[in-house]
């Protein structure tokens, strides 16, 4: 029996080979397409966008008393971020400061001291000179009752008498030359100590200079102008040297794209070829950018635990060299990349080197 189409087979079946047909010329057209990006291009989809992020370290401990951002806040540079209680380094400093008063208060006492040892160091220089005078003439008067003495002209009594005072001047004259070099030797001592508060009171002002840095450093500002990313504070925290608050992205430095090329890929790279990559968030805006460095190792190379293909059995994997790309684009293109989006890029292979 003869099978027979109805109009509706066969207007389903024409519409069947159009939506075939189309389909097979879109796929050709495509794959077109794609072989002729492979040919003229070096691409790679293993790329991301770049940018400097910095932790917002505290270089003081204590407890947060103000918050002055919200996450993706633009900050200007010297804007103020974190306040820490101050009170106890303020204290600090209050103490170092009366430490130098009263350092320098005895650096006073000595000076005065010294003046005073001056003095009396003088006057037993003086009473040096005087009983010198004395024992000089006592010895003459000495000298001239013993000979009249001897000539019969003197008393032993009288001779005895100069002589006893001869000796009493000669006792004062030494007596006076230990008080002048014990008076000598305590302005040595004075000056010497005189020389450890100066030290002192010089430590205690590096420590004031010191605490005041760390009053400083209570006060949190922005080192640039940027971007503040995830935080992790809240007023009432208590924090310690070295912990890690916050995070800000540096507008004042260039964006750029890492891209993770094939090592059989970059033969043809070189510094300044011209690049266009697409992100994946805005697959319908082309970006261009210029090719700034080749990482002088393979990717793998910079890890933790390099491999080593002489411990075992090798199984070779093509390596990835990274390519840094900065990217060109005016302010307004620049802030629509954000740090870590994919990219696909692409490096014309066909590009005209000097040189």
């Amino acid at each position: 029996m003869k099978k027979k189409y109805t109009v509706t087979d066969r207007i389903i079946t024409r519409i069947t080979g159009w939506i075939a047909g189309i389909t097979i010329v879109a796929l050709a057209i495509w794959g077109g397409y794609t072989l002729w990006e492979y040919r003229e291009y070096e691409l790679t989809n293993d790329a991301q966008v770049q940018e400097y992020v910095n932790p917002v370290i505290s270089r003081a401990g204590g407890f947060i008393v103000a918050v002055k951002f919200e996450e993706n806040q633009n900050v200007k540079k010297g804007d103020t971020l974190l306040l820490i209680d101050d009170r106890e380094y303020t204290l600090q400093v209050a103490q170092t400061e009366a430490a130098i008063q009263k350092a320098e208060a005895q650096l006073q006492v000595l000076e005065s001291n010294t003046v005073t040892l001056g003095k009396s160091a003088s006057s037993a220089k003086a009473q040096i000179n005087a009983n010198a005078a004395r024992v000089w003439k006592q010895q003459l008067d000495f000298d001239r009752y013993s000979q009249l003495y001897k000539e019969e002209s003197a008393t032993k009594q009288k001779l005895e008498d100069i002589q006893a005072a001869l000796d009493v001047n000669k006792s004062e004259y030494e007596t006076a030359n230990e008080n002048y070099k014990a008076a000598e030797s305590k302005i040595g001592d004075v000056v010497a100590e005189k020389a450890v508060v100066k030290a002192e009171i010089a430590r205690l002002k590096a420590l004031l200079d010191r605490n005041k840095l760390d009053v400083s450093y209570t006060v949190i500002t922005a080192s640039y102008d940027g971007r503040m990313g995830r935080r992790t504070v809240e007023v009432g925290q208590m924090i310690n040297v070295g912990e890690v608050l916050a995070y800000i992205v540096n507008n004042e430095t260039d964006k750029w794209v890492v891209a993770n090329y094939k090592e059989t890929q970059i033969a043809g790279m070189h510094i300044g070829d011209t690049v266009k990559f697409t992100a994946d968030a805005y697959p319908d805006r082309e970006f261009k950018g210029t090719i700034i460095s080749l990482s002088p190792a393979t990717g793998s190379s910079f890890s933790l635990l390099p491999p080593d293909n002489s411990t075992g059995n090798y199984v070779k994997i093509v390596q990835r060299v990274p390519v840094r790309i900065r990217v060109d684009a005016d302010k307004q293109q620049r802030s629509l990349l954000k740090v870590g989006m994919n990219v696909n890029v692409y490096v014309h292979k066909n590009q005209q080197h000097n040189g």
